[in-house]
C-alpha cells in the first residue's frame, strides 16, 4: 500500500503506517499550506513527521481544508507546532469570544455578518458555539441563525451571574442570549444558547456595545452615531439613555472597569469621547484631534486604573494616561500596518495585549510605558482581520472575514515574555 486514500479500512491504514508509515504518508506534505487530511480509528493515534492525525471514525475520510465536523467532534492536522485548529463558518467571521466564565472557558462564540445586495439587500448572520481543546482541536457545538452581527459579547466573569452572551445586530436590535448547558449531549453538545430577550435600539444599524462590569446594563452604539444604554434586570431590557453622542458611524463603546459610571465612545469621526453617566449624560472630554481616522477600538487596562488603549483606521495602537478625567494624555503609539479594528488585553500578562489589524493580520503587542513594541504576528488568515480573543492566556482565537474562517493557534513570544 503505497499511501492512505479515501475508503481505506482501518486494517489497510494500520499496514501502511507499520510497514511504510513515512511513503504511507507523504502525501500530507506535499503541501504546507493545505494540507490533506484523514480520519482514523479512535483506538490508535499515529504521528508522521510533523503533521499529528487525529483518531476518530472507522474508514479513512479526506475531509479537505479545516477541521473535522465528524459528530460533535473537530480536529485539526497542523503541519506547524502553533496552529491548533481552524474552521470555516457559514458567514463572513467578524466576532469570536471565548466565555470568561468557570467552567465554560473551553467554549468559544463565532459571529458572522453576510450582506447580500439587490434591490432590497439582506443582512444575514448566525452564531456558533465551539469546544475548543489544546490537543483535540475545536468542535462545533451549536448554531443560531440571527440577523448579520456586528458585535457579540459575553458578560463579564465577576458579574456573579449566569453566562450572558449580548449581541449588536444588522435590525438595529440588542439580543441577550443564555448559555444553557444540559446533560444530554446527543444533539448538541450539552450547550445552546436560549434566547432571554430582544430590544429595539434603533432604526439604524447596532455596530458596537459593552457590558457595564456588573453586568446589569448594556452600552450599544449605531451607524447613526447614537449611543444607547439599555439596563438589563431579571431577563428584562429596556432603554435608560440615548443621545447622539458622535456624527458618523460609532464603532466602539468601553465601560471604565474601575468607575462603572465613566464609559468611552469612538467613532468615524475620529473622535475619543468620555461620558459620566450620573449627569443625563455629561460629556466629560472629546479629543477631536490626536486620531487621524476613525476610531475602532477603545479598551481601559484590566491591571491600571491610568492606563487606556485606543485602536484606529490610522493603524495606530495609541497609550493613554487617563487619570485626569478631564485631559488624557497620549503618552506613546505605535504603527501596525493596518487599522486597529479590536484589542483584546492578555489575562495575566497586563502589559502584553493581541489586536486584530484588519490588512496586516494580528499582532501581539508589548505596552509596557515606554517599552512599547510588537512580540509576535500571525498572518495565516488571508483576508480582513477583525475578530480576536485569548483562551485563558494559552490559545488564542482569530477570524477573518471574507474567507469566513476561524483560527486557533498558540503565541510562540509569551514564553520569552515570562522569563
Amino acid at each position: 500500500m503505497e499511501r492512505a486514500t479515501k475508503g481505506d479500512t482501518l486494517s489497510q491504514l494500520n499496514e501502511a503506517v507499520t510497514q511504510k508509515a513515512p511513503k504511507a504518508f507523504a502525501p500530507l506534505l506535499e503541501n504546507e499550506v493545505a494540507p490533506r487530511k484523514y480520519t482514523l480509528s479512535p483506538s490508535r493515534q499515529f504521528f508522521s513527521s510533523n503533521v499529528f492525525l487525529a483518531v476518530w471514525s472507522s474508514r479513512v475520510e479526506e475531509v479537505g481544508e479545516g477541521v473535522f465536523p465528524i459528530g460533535r467532534s473537530s480536529v485539526y492536522l497542523g503541519a506547524y507546532s502553533m496552529d491548533v485548529a481552524r474552521y470555516y463558518l457559514d458567514g463572513n467571521a467578524d466576532v469570536v469570544e471565548f466565555c470568561p466564565h468557570y467552567p465554560f472557558h473551553h467554549i468559544l462564540a463565532a459571529a458572522t455578518y453576510t450582506l447580500e445586495e439587490g434591490v432590497q439587500p439582506n443582512r444575514s448572520g448566525s452564531i456558533s458555539l465551539f469546544n475548543v481543546d489544546d490537543t483535540l482541536g475545536m468542535g462545533l457545538l451549536h448554531n443560531l441563525k440571527t440577523a448579520g452581527v456586528f458585535d457579540m459579547k459575553w458578560s463579564p466573569a465577576g458579574a456573579n451571574v449566569h453566562p450572558l452572551l449580548a449581541q449588536a445586530d444588522s435590525d438595529g436590535c440588542l439580543k441577550i442570549h443564555s448559555l444553557h448547558s444540559s446533560s444530554d449531549t446527543s444533539e448538541h453538545g450539552g450547550v445552546t444558547l436560549e434566547d432571554l430577550g430582544t430590544e429595539k435600539v434603533s432604526s439604524s444599524m447596532c455596530l458596537c456595545l459593552d457590558w457595564e462590569p456588573s453586568a446589569t446594563c448594556v452600552s450599544v452604539g449605531a451607524s447613526d452615531g447614537s449611543i444607547s444604554i439599555i439596563t438589563f434586570r431579571e431577563s428584562q431590557t429596556q432603554i435608560s439613555q440615548q443621545w447622539q453622542a458622535h456624527e458618523f458611524e460609532l464603532w466602539t463603546t468601553s465601560f471604565d472597569a474601575h468607575q462603572p459610571h465613566l464609559f468611552y465612545t469612538g467613532s468615524d469621526d475620529c473622535k475619543f469621547s468620555c461620558w459620566d453617566l450620573r449627569a443625563s449624560p455629561k460629556m466629560v472630554f472629546q479629543d477631536k484631534r490626536t486620531h487621524k481616522m476613525g476610531v475602532c477600538c477603545i479598551t481601559k487596562s484590566p491591571s491600571d486604573s491610568n492606563k487606556l488603549l485606543t485602536g484606529s483606521y490610522d493603524e495606530q495602537l495609541r497609550i493613554w494616561d487617563v487619570r485626569s478625567p478631564n485631559k488624557p494624555i497620549n503618552e506613546n503609539s505605535i504603527s501596525l500596518g493596518g487599522g486597529v479594528w479590536r484589542i483584546k488585553h492578555h489575562p495575566f500578562m497586563p502589559n502584553v495585549v493581541l489586536a486584530a489589524c484588519m490588512h496586516n493580520g494580528f499582532v501581539v503587542v508589548d505596552v509596557s510605558s515606554g517599552n512599547i513594541g510588537v512580540l509576535e504576528t500571525y498572518k495565516k488568515h488571508e483576508s480582513l482581520a477583525y475578530g480576536a480573543d485569548w483562551q485563558r492566556g494559552e490559545l488564542v482565537a482569530t477570524c477573518s472575514f471574507y474567507d469566513k474562517l476561524v483560527r486557533i493557534w498558540k503565541p510562540e513570544s509569551l514564553g520569552r515574555v515570562m522569563k
